[in-house]
């Protein structure tokens, strides 16, 4: 199962060249991110007030293959890689027209609000259980 996300690449996501800023790319995934989480019903919101947990990234491993530039309609594939009682792993690619652009590897884990590591909602871990692939 993937979560798809489209957006289009603004003047200030580039350079002076008029390409992507290389930094840019990880705030489309974190925003591809953002909806893939709601999208397994999780408010994150609620989440930190009534469990005290919030999600950290813990790694990313990045590539970056082709330049986006000013305009491109672009769109973001998440998937469910891995799974533990206490981290995620997806797979993030960033496409333009189905050419990949960019490809990330995000390792997501729950901490406490104070910032102590916590296992994953096991709510959150039945729904995903059926999206590993």
């Amino acid at each position: 199962m993937s979560h798809s996300f489209s957006l289009r690449v603004y003047y200030e996501d580039t350079d002076l060249a008029g390409i992507v800023y290389y930094a840019n790319y990880l705030r489309f995934i974190e925003r591809a991110r953002t909806e893939w989480v709601r999208q397994q019903g999780v408010d994150q919101t609620r989440m930190r007030d009534e469990q005290g947990l919030v999600f950290a990234v813990r790694r990313i491993e990045a590539d970056y293959l082709r330049p986006a530039r000013f305009d491109d309609e672009l769109t973001v594939i998440t998937r469910v890689e891995a799974m533990t009682g206490a981290r995620i792993v997806l797979d993030q690619t960033v496409l333009r027209r189905g050419e990949a652009l960019f490809h990330a590897s995000v390792t997501l884990v729950c901490l406490t609000v104070t910032g102590a590591p916590a296992r994953l909602p096991a709510e959150l871990r039945r729904n995903l259980a059926g999206a590993l692939h």
